[in-house]
């Protein structure tokens, strides 16, 4: 054979490569380029609809279908042909965990406690079903550093946990000493009242770190907690916007728009992929600080901005 000959013989295997790609293109089903993502949400209260809302803003132009179903009216057949799952709080987790053939689920604005212990199982199915979530709260971690940041001068964090939360102090007194803090920590236990363990801390402690702990921090022991960390003059950090109005110096938190632009981007990603592929489960990667001015200037504490924080965590958004 020439060398003239080689080179469309060459060209031409070339030729017939790309047509057969193009073919097996054309021939591949809609589904592959476009899906059913199904948003499922707890109710219809304002936190699921934000983040519901901001997640079909950002796939409204992708070609992919988005739909909503409410907790209480899901089956399998209002899941239809979906690809993809996203479970918006923990009773729509626990409704699409009951369904006997779903597909993988991503669940959003859960606790990383609940997940841990019993999300991930149930929804995982010990391990034969794909299953991710973006965590309702934030790593001690960021935390620990926004503690650092904001009161350079204290050194004692007091911790009041319930004893179902006693896992975490191993991890919250690793993120505390990476940043020089010591942990002062109390139990609540059984019937015990609050306010014993609460002042056993806070009498020794310079700031109080609120953990979500259902057993600690409550509607019906928020006024107290925040009325007698104020009598001991310790601030609180707390872990959600409501916690800085109701009386915590400073919270670090995501809104459910931020946990909506993030689950956006994980299920652009997910479903770009044949089967869907969920990345592991992570802390929210966008957070804002909030600051209760009132409170700080009471308790004589000036700090940096609410954005100066943010850009100095690095993050925000």
């Amino acid at each position: 054979m020439t060398a003239w000959a080689a080179l469309d013989w060459t060209r031409l295997r070339r030729t017939m490569k790309l047509g057969l790609a193009c073919a097996c293109l054309l021939l591949m089903p809609a589904e592959a380029f476009a899906a059913r993502v199904a948003l499922v949400l707890s109710d219809d209260s304002a936190p699921y609809q934000e983040v519901y809302q901001v997640v079909r803003a950002y796939l409204d132009d992708s070609g992919h279908e988005i739909s909503r179903i409410y907790a209480g009216n899901l089956n399998a057949s209002a899941l239809g042909d979906a690809r993809l799952a996203v479970a918006v709080g923990v009773r729509a987790a626990e409704s699409l965990a009951a369904l006997p053939v779903r597909p993988p689920v991503l669940a959003v604005l859960v606790p990383r406690a609940w997940y841990l212990k019993t999300g991930r199982a149930r929804l995982g199915e010990g391990g034969r079903r794909s299953a991710s979530a973006i965590y309702l709260d934030q790593p001690f971690d960021r935390q620990a550093q926004l503690i650092h940041l904001a009161f350079p001068d204290i050194r004692r964090v007091g911790v009041l946990l319930s004893a179902e939360q006693g896992n975490l102090v191993g991890e919250i007194d690793e993120a505390l000493r990476t940043q020089r803090l010591s942990p002062v920590h109390g139990t609540l236990t059984g019937e015990e009242r609050l306010i014993t363990p609460l002042e056993n801390v806070l009498s020794e402690a310079e700031l109080l770190l609120a953990v979500p702990d259902p057993l600690v921090f409550n509607r019906n022991t928020a006024q107290s907690l925040f009325l007698t960390s104020y009598r001991y003059r310790d601030p609180v950090l707390g872990y959600s916007r409501s916690l800085t109005r109701a009386g915590a110096l400073l919270s670090l938190h995501s809104s459910p728009a931020q946990i909506g632009r993030q689950t956006a981007e994980w299920v652009s990603q997910a479903i770009q992929a044949m089967p869907v592929r969920l990345p592991a489960p992570a802390y929210p990667l966008y957070f804002s600080v909030s600051i209760n001015e009132q409170v700080a200037r009471s308790l004589g504490f000036n700090l940096p901005s609410e954005a100066e924080l943010e850009r100095r965590l690095g993050g925000g958004g």
